[in-house]
């Protein structure tokens, strides 16, 4: 061997360091390891590159060797110590790294115990360091106790900021909580007017709060009335450590909404809704709309302390969306008092509240809609709501069922009586909206479906763009739903409201064709039969004055005079077209309007003497009416004190005396003028004829005999009377021509004149549709 290579004899056996460098030493015996075919299980030269696997055949000096081996001889109980109690190997405190004896990067149960370990030793030492605070708090809370009841406002002072600073652990907190004397103490030492005082124990009853135990000793030791009262103190600290106290009690503790009231925190708090903190803000409102939530005297209380300016002023201001929420959350309860709805609307509550209905937070978007569902009824005279409007038909678009119920409801009401508000949604496409809702929701979601209607049949009278409108809804396919809605399961004020509607729809000459395409008269008829059973079989038609309805047969909420007014009213509408008149006849409906003519309704007089007035324009069915014996209902009811109903038996009078002699019709002509116009000198000239009426106009010659083609009265050149005056508010006539003589007096059209809008008992705003007794969503 060469005399380089070390000599194994020359070494000691027991020499550590030897024994490492021989691990390096070649015995001069060739394996085969360097031939060029390795063996099939051997590992290959690349495997001998990897990481890790040459530390095995580097050459290591004589301070690694002896580092390995101290290593390695390391027992477990010290690589324990070093894991679990780091600051004994240390003598800085710092954790040593824990060595592996291990080779691969994996961590072995040692070093992984380290943190755990670590963990439980610091839980261990905190529960005696709590131990001791406690004991030494417990022991302490006498003296204090005294001390706060000092004469001396400075020992009194640093006694307070003394247990305020206990407040803030939790083991003397807990000391405190135990100490009922202690919190007493606290309530009466911030009657001081000592700023300080008063900052540390309020500091300590917020600190004290968030305990269930600290709520119950903070109520049983009268600390409300004390907090209600720091809510006005000049030092922002106290009142914001009031403020949140009285929250957490108001939201955790039983007994103290009363306490709160009595005491008078809400005139307090909503003075405070003035100040610029806006999270202070969210706190203070969430305070007031726990405190009005089903109680009617905080309502009240809030509207006396000017609160709901306020409160719109806020939705107005701020962009926190907390404090809109919670905002929005007062204005939604205060919306179901109906006397707080007048000042929220005035105050431009509902524009403020139109604000938020884009916002990306639904819990505020919806807070908002079922508060302006609330307010709507009271707002349908509101200016400036052009947006809010628009706004209302893109959430009907909306995929969640509560946001297209709540818009529906409030078009429907901020479109009743208020033209500008009707030709806003028919310019922005509200038609084609709703017509398409009601088409989604059909009879499955009446509280859908219902307000839809609604909205569309104020949209289709009394404004500019009425008569587009009427078309509209045929034009995007809403005709077959319309008359589909007629039929069961749909109730009763769904029914109501599609009767209203496709009265409006009749209006329009090009409706008449599809409507009875699509089986409307059948429709209408069996409706007005079954509703005239109803109130017939349980005697309930009765008048209230104004001839309106009151009492009666009431299913749904619907009286049964309604549906018989309604259904009479669109019959009236689509009897002025000839092949109508013929499907009403065939029904067999003239015994019903002449039994109608009796009805002690004014309204059902009117609407059934108006239908067989324009069923009289044809000879056949003049003579129909005539055989069923409605000559003396119908003189009957020229006397009749609403001019609308003497009006329309007058006309279905001479109609209906076309074939009679001259004689007679001169006769009724005196007649009928003497009832109608004795009491206007204008009029009446006292010789039996209507002022610059020739009797002879009344021939078979006439412009309109019994087989005329005109369908409306308005559209007839025989009358002799006047435009009636004092007319219900439901007149949707267009003015009438003047280009026509001056003798003449046109007929009226009455057809307005039906339970439409806005007749109070069906087309006043949906008041009913508010939430019932705050809900809070």
């Amino acid at each position: 061997m060469s005399a380089e290579m070390m000599n194994l004899g020359d070494l000691p056996v027991n020499d550590s360091k030897a024994q490492v460098n021989m691990w390096n030493w070649d015995s001069g015996i060739h394996s085969g390891a360097t031939t060029a075919v390795p063996s099939i299980g051997g590992p290959t030269d690349n495997e001998f590159n990897k990481p890790g696997m040459t530390d095995w055949n580097r050459e290591y000096t004589m301070e690694e060797a002896a580092q390995i081996e101290d290593q390695f001889v390391n027992t477990r109980s010290d690589r324990l110590r070093a894991a679990m109690y780091p600051e004994t190997m240390m003598a800085d405190g710092t954790m040593p790294p824990i060595p592996s004896t291990q080779f691969s990067s994996a961590q072995t149960s040692v070093q992984k115990l380290t943190q755990p370990s670590q963990a439980l030793k610091n839980a261990v030492v905190n529960l005696i360091n709590f131990q001791d605070d406690a004991d030494v708090a417990t022991k302490v809370m006498p003296d204090l106790v005294g001390l706060l009841s000092d004469n001396d406002k400075i020992v009194v002072q640093q006694a307070a900021q003394m247990v305020h600073m206990l407040s803030k652990k939790v083991a003397s907190r807990q000391a405190i909580l135990n100490s009922p004397d202690m919190i007493s103490t606290l309530v009466r030492a911030m009657g001081t007017n000592d700023k300080e005082i008063q900052q540390a124990c309020t500091g300590t009853l917020h600190n004290l709060s968030h305990h269930r135990q600290g709520l119950l000793s903070i109520f049983k030791s009268g600390g409300i009335p004390a907090l209600v009262e720091m809510l006005s103190s000049p030092n922002e600290s106290v009142v914001f450590y009031a403020i949140t106290t009285l929250h957490n009690l108001l939201l955790h503790q039983e007994g103290a909404k009363e306490a709160v009231r009595m005491a008078g925190g809400l005139q307090r708090m909503v003075a405070l809704l003035s100040k610029d903190n806006s999270k202070f803000l969210a706190i203070d409102t969430d305070c007031l709309q726990i405190l009005a939530y089903g109680n009617q005297e905080s309502k009240l209380i809030i509207l006396a302390s000017n609160g709901p300016q306020e409160l719109v002023r806020i939705m107005r201001t701020y962009d926190y969306e907390k404090l809109l929420w919670t905002t929005s959350r007062v204005l939604k309860v205060l919306s179901v008092c109906a006397s707080n709805k007048p000042a929220i609307v005035s105050a431009g509550g509902m524009q403020a509240l139109g604000m938020h209905l884009l916002s990306p937070s639904q819990r505020l978007m919806q807070n908002c809609l079922w508060s302006l569902r609330n307010l709507s009824d009271a707002g349908t005279k509101q200016e400036n709501v052009e947006n809010l409007l628009e706004t209302l038909v893109k959430l009907l678009s909306s995929n969640d069922i509560n946001v297209v119920t709540c818009a529906a409801g409030i078009l429907s009401n901020l479109t009743c009586n208020n033209m500008n508000n009707k030709t806003r949604v028919c310019q922005v496409g509200g038609i084609e909206a709703l017509v398409q809702t009601v088409m989604q929701a059909g009879e499955n979601h009446e509280d859908i479906t219902e307000p839809s209607i609604c909205a569309l049949r104020h949209l289709t009278s009394r404004h500019t763009d009425a008569e587009t409108a009427q078309k509209a809804v045929r034009q995007h396919f809403g005709l077959p739903i319309l008359v589909k809605l007629l039929n069961p399961p749909s109730r009763w004020p769904l029914i109501k409201a599609v009767i209203g509607l496709i009265r409006n729809l009749a209006l329009s000459q090009d409706n008449h064709a599809p409507l009875r395409e699509h089986g409307a008269i059948p429709r209408l008829v069996q409706l007005l039969m079954n509703a005239y059973q109803d109130t017939v079989n349980r005697g309930s038609m009765a008048s209230g004055g104004h001839g309106q309805p009151m009492g009666g047969f009431v299913e749904g909420g619907v009286r049964m005079e309604e549906i018989v007014e309604g259904a009479t009213g669109a019959l009236h509408i689509l009897a002025r077209e000839k092949p109508s008149r013929d499907v009403i006849l065939n029904l067999n409906t003239i015994p019903l309007f002449i039994q109608l003519l009796t009805s002690p309704v004014e309204n059902i007089q009117r609407v059934a003497a108006g239908v067989l007035c324009e069923l009289a324009q044809d000879k056949n069915k003049a003579e129909i009416i005539e055989t069923e014996g409605a000559s003396a209902p119908l003189t009957d009811l020229i006397h009749s004190k609403n001019e609308g109903v003497a009006t329309y038996a007058a006309a279905a009078l001479f109609r209906m005396s076309e074939d009679k002699s001259q004689d007679y019709r001169k006769r009724l002509s005196v007649e009928l003028s003497s009832h109608l116009f004795h009491d206007d000198g204008a009029l009446y000239t006292g010789g039996g004829d209507l002022v610059g009426v020739d009797p002879n106009m009344y021939s078979q010659n006439a412009a309109l005999s019994h087989h005329s083609s005109a369908s409306s009265l308005h559209h007839s050149q025989r009358s002799g009377f006047i435009q009636p005056q004092g007319q219900q508010a439901m007149d949707f006539d267009q003015p009438l021509s003047t280009n026509m003589n001056e003798s003449y007096h046109p007929l009226p059209d009455l057809s307005g004149d039906i339970s439409l809008e806005p007749m109070l008992n069906t087309e006043q705003p949906m008041e009913g549709w508010q939430l019932n007794g705050d809900t809070d969503l």
